[in-house]
């Protein structure tokens, strides 16, 4: 009777013993026994919550977990065959190159790596980190594992984070049609994962498309029915979004253009050139900057407009000053000269800065994206679309309240009774000449955070400008605010079914038939100049 007694105490009390163990004894224990033994082991070293067990199973998932045969000692092996050395998987102490022969692997077998894996899930879910929690079980609803159910169970229930509440219910509910569920319980799971964002019904109900149970592939069939359209409608909403923003580039590009071309008649072949000057402006602040000041290498971008502006405008200066305000009256003579003055900036750049691309970093507050619906929206197309919209209202507000706006739009619509006014025409070109070239520079800045920095930039936007100016109409900055944003939109549009080549030809086959029925675009400049 005595006998019995002690033996119903053991056995009472080995449970609570095994749960007292401390991951260092159960991780002696790992090379023990056979595999049955061994899952065991795993699931009590994930209930440890140790922050080192993590590390050990993942050591062990991959076959790199082996016992010295000197001390017993459990140590992690990396490295290639010849050159492969040692780290205490508990302690992280380096031990060295491994000798051969001097170490025994600790072996895995498929369903003790489905094991393993359960039990990583579960350490996972439970992690401080609420992105590690998110990033697991994301990961559980796209590798659905029926031994993961409870753990995810478990999870849910303790979980606060909206956010990862709601992972967690469709990674469950994933996991849960890959059971034997009864049929409620599964119809149930099918409704959760329905409201998820698109591709996740696809990929989480994909499988289940030929159940069979009737109930459970209709419903699979009318879940996957709505995500595609769901699906559909946010692929137009992202075309939309990715043709403004292009659109906003191309403002950025055209809007200088407009002005000098409006102002003066002059068809300045060298203005991508000054996009390109914008941007190089934008590469050399931000050098200087990781040189002197690396702290403050966010505030880079920010530097880099004004003095891009100042820089790039000032050069426009120059050229109208040294070499258009002599051919203005020869529209032919003008476009070879800037023509040449573009060939010329450009070996320029090559010989102070090289041929080859340079990197300009990107600031952290533009870096990231964020989920609208299901678009996925990048903070730098936010700020560029921001910026172009701030130039914009910037130029118009400099048109309609200045001294010098006044001026231009005098020059603009009639130029002989401007200069008869008292107004000095040719202070009006320099100046509109180098504040076409200063918005020129800040495209460049903007364009300097989307595509490469290189002497040929300017190249890819110097055609699509002219497009833009010609159909809104010459010298109108609304036309040219309307045109840009449309021949963007229209862009994106005709991209996915005619592909980026042939939709630019199309666009360019619709202006030139606009043009024959409407020849000064969209919206006309006024004026007894323009009209005569």
């Amino acid at each position: 009777m005595l006998l019995r007694l002690m033996t119903l105490c053991l056995a009472l009390l080995l449970p609570s013993l095994a749960s007292a163990q401390t991951l260092d004894e159960l991780v002696g224990q790992l090379p023990d026994g056979n595999y049955n033994d061994r899952a065991a082991l795993v699931t009590r070293i994930a209930a440890t919550g140790d922050p080192r067990a993590a590390g050990v199973l993942d050591a062990l998932l991959e076959g790199e977990l082996e016992q010295r045969t000197a001390d017993g000692r459990i140590v992690h092996v990396t490295g290639s065959r010849n050159n492969e050395t040692a780290v205490d998987v508990l302690t992280g102490e380096e031990l060295g190159t491994v000798a051969r022969r001097s170490t025994e692997s600790i072996r895995v077998n498929n369903s003790l790596r489905r094991q393993i894996r359960t039990a990583l899930g579960v350490l996972t879910l439970r992690d401080p980190d609420p992105a590690r929690r998110l990033a697991a079980a994301e990961a559980a609803l796209r590798s659905p594992d029926a031994d993961q159910l409870d753990p995810l169970s478990e999870a849910l229930e303790a979980e606060q984070n909206t956010t990862i509440r709601t992972a967690l219910e469709r990674a469950r509910a994933a996991t849960l049609l890959a059971t034997d569920a009864p049929l409620d319980a599964r119809l149930a799971a099918i409704a959760t994962l329905a409201d998820a964002p698109a591709m996740t019904v696809q990929s989480a109900l994909n499988a289940h498309r030929a159940d069979a149970d009737p109930q459970i592939a209709a419903a699979v069939a009318a879940a996957i029915a709505e995500a595609e359209r769901r699906q559909a409608v946010w692929s137009q909403a992202q075309n939309l979004w990715f043709g403004l923003s292009l659109g906003s580039v191309l403002l950025l590009a055209a809007i200088g253009l407009a002005i000098t071309f409006g102002v003066m008649g002059v068809i300045n072949l060298a203005h991508g050139e000054l996009v390109m000057l914008g941007a190089y402006t934008t590469y050399a602040v931000q050098q200087v900057f990781r040189a002197y000041a690396p702290d403050m290498l966010g505030w880079s971008l920010a530097v880099a407009v004004p003095v891009a502006f100042l820089l790039v405008g000032a050069v426009g200066v120059a050229i109208e000053r040294g070499i258009v305000r002599h051919l203005y009256g020869r529209p032919l003579e003008t476009l070879l000269a800037t023509w040449g003055v573009s060939l010329i900036l450009q070996q320029l750049v090559r010989s102070l800065f090289g041929p080859t691309n340079r990197e300009v970093g990107t600031p952290d507050w533009m870096s990231g994206a964020f989920q609208l619906g299901e678009m996925t929206v990048t903070w730098s197309r936010v700020s560029i679309v921001v910026f172009a919209l701030v130039v914009f209202f910037g130029l118009l507000l400099l048109m309609r309240y200045s001294a010098f706006g006044l001026q231009m739009r005098a020059v603009t619509q009639n130029r002989p009774m401007a200069a008869n006014l008292g107004i000095r025409t040719g202070y009006v070109d320099a100046l509109t000449f180098g504040l076409g070239a200063g918005i020129a520079g800040l495209a460049g800045v903007a364009l300097s955070q989307i595509d490469n920095v290189s002497p040929n930039l300017g190249q890819s936007y110097i055609i699509d400008s002219f497009l833009v100016v010609v159909f809104g109409g010459v010298g109108n900055l609304w036309g040219t605010f309307a045109a840009a944003l449309s021949l963007g939109i229209a862009n994106k549009f005709l991209e996915p079914w005619a592909g980026a080549v042939l939709g630019k030809i199309l666009i360019l086959i619709f202006i030139i038939l606009f043009i024959q029925k409407r020849p000064r675009g969209l919206f006309p400049q006024r004026g007894r100049a323009a009209e005569g």
